[in-house]
């Protein structure tokens, strides 16, 4: 078997290639015989809102994907794939734009946008985007070079976690204002609408529409071969971020549920006075109601935490067999970099992280006051405060176990 052909069998095994096969033949083949070729009073026949939805579905599968590699399988939370996109939007966009020339309202060389907002010339980073391949090389080149920027200074900087998700939401959102202003040539809150041509073809023809939903096919395809490249090759296994994924998502989820139906409980108990009668009888509420809530959710992280474990481990393996992969270097890759740190470690946080939900979401539920719209602010103050005392002890806690034991930072 050769370099090329081994390549194509580490990405997907006969059956993966089989369904990937299938979908291009859906694409590339049934929609445009489906749409163009038959009549549209036929049974079969597909019309062009379903293609349009279709396109916009699979533009945001291309997003999913791009979550999937930095989210899913390195277990960063980047919010800031938004500004990506929409800057590669806009490249493309304001080339649609210039094509309109002088069939816009105003009948102005300007979009209507700027001609309406008294601009007289494009502003310099409009400057040759009248040619399609130069939009196209911004479409990929501006949003590649600021996601390197923001990306060599945040880690280099050693910024992770949250606050990594609040950074990258904030730069998202510091752009979003100035895309909206409408003195930045971005058309404001309206954006670029309109369009009607590409490359000097009608945009709304359906020989183009379906050659667009052919090349955003054919883009999604390829985005997925290369994140699946990226993810079977050495650098993939890198991006395996099993001990801090499973403590923290098992932890956020018993906070949403257990917590915060331990806050309602214990704040309606305040609310109707009943922790007031119970100490008028002689019974201790925090040993009655607190302590045993407090064990209860100490013991129910550390199983569920050893539940995920295990259900990732079945994922790969299930992986690995429907994709025809032998399960042998699964499990040496397994048993080399697995060890019993990254075991009792991972088994010690999500304990502890069951402690501080229970006494956050306790001692909001025992303070709570104002009637039932109270215990609804205890409740939302107990998520918040839990999902942040979370997110804290996890990075103190993950520092101090790689500090402590940095050989398990080492992949075999």
């Amino acid at each position: 078997m050769g370099p090329l052909a081994s390549g194509i069998s580490k990405l997907y095994g006969r059956r993966g290639w089989a369904v990937l096969g299938a979908c291009a033949a859906i694409l590339f083949l049934l929609f445009p015989l489906a749409n163009l070729a038959l009549p549209k009073g036929s049974l079969f026949y597909i019309s062009d809102y379903t293609v349009a939805l279709t396109g916009k579905i699979m533009c945001y599968a291309i997003v999913a994907v791009a979550m999937d590699l930095i989210w899913g399988y390195t277990g960063i939370l980047s919010l800031g794939h938004g500004l990506f996109f929409a800057l590669g939007g806009y490249a493309m966009g304001m080339y649609l734009m210039r094509m309109i020339g002088r069939e816009g309202q105003y009948q102005s060389d300007l979009p209507d946008f700027m001609v309406f907002l008294d601009w007289k010339t494009y502003p310099w980073y409009w400057s040759f985007t009248d040619h399609f391949w130069y939009a196209a090389l911004l479409v990929v080149l501006v949003p590649g070079l600021l996601a390197f920027a923001f990306g060599f200074f945040a880690f280099r900087s050693r910024i992770k976690g949250v606050y990594f998700s609040i950074i990258t939401q904030a730069l998202t959102f510091a752009f979003m204002l100035l895309f909206f202003r409408n003195d930045t040539g971005f058309g404001g809150n309206n954006g670029f609408t309109d369009f009607k041509r590409i490359l000097g073809i009608p945009i709304a023809t359906p020989q183009m529409r379906m050659a667009l939903f052919a090349i955003t096919g054919a883009t999604l395809i390829a985005t997925l071969l290369l994140g699946r490249f990226i993810v079977t090759s050495k650098f993939g296994r890198v991006l395996a971020a099993i001990r801090e994924i499973g403590p923290v998502i098992t932890a956020i989820v018993l906070a949403g549920v257990a917590g915060t139906a331990i806050t309602a409980d214990l704040g309606a108990r305040k609310i109707r006075e009943e922790l007031d009668a119970l100490q008028v009888l002689g019974v201790d509420p925090v040993k009655n109601l607190v302590v045993p809530r407090f064990l209860a959710l100490m013991l129910a992280t550390g199983l569920f935490n050893i539940y995920a474990v295990l259900f990732g481990l079945f994922g790969g393996i299930l992986a690995a067999l429907v994709n025809e992969q032998p399960l042998g270097p699964f499990w040496n890759t397994l048993f080399a970099n697995a060890s019993v740190t990254d075991l009792w470690g991972s088994v010690l946080k999500t304990t502890i992280f069951g402690a501080i939900i229970a006494i956050v979401c306790c001692y909001k539920g025992m303070t709570a006051s104002g009637g039932a719209e109270g215990v609804g602010r205890a409740v939302n103050q107990a998520v918040v405060v839990t999902f942040l005392a979370i997110f804290a002890f996890d990075y103190v806690f993950t520092q101090t176990l790689l500090a402590t034991h940095p050989e398990i930072l080492v992949i075999k």
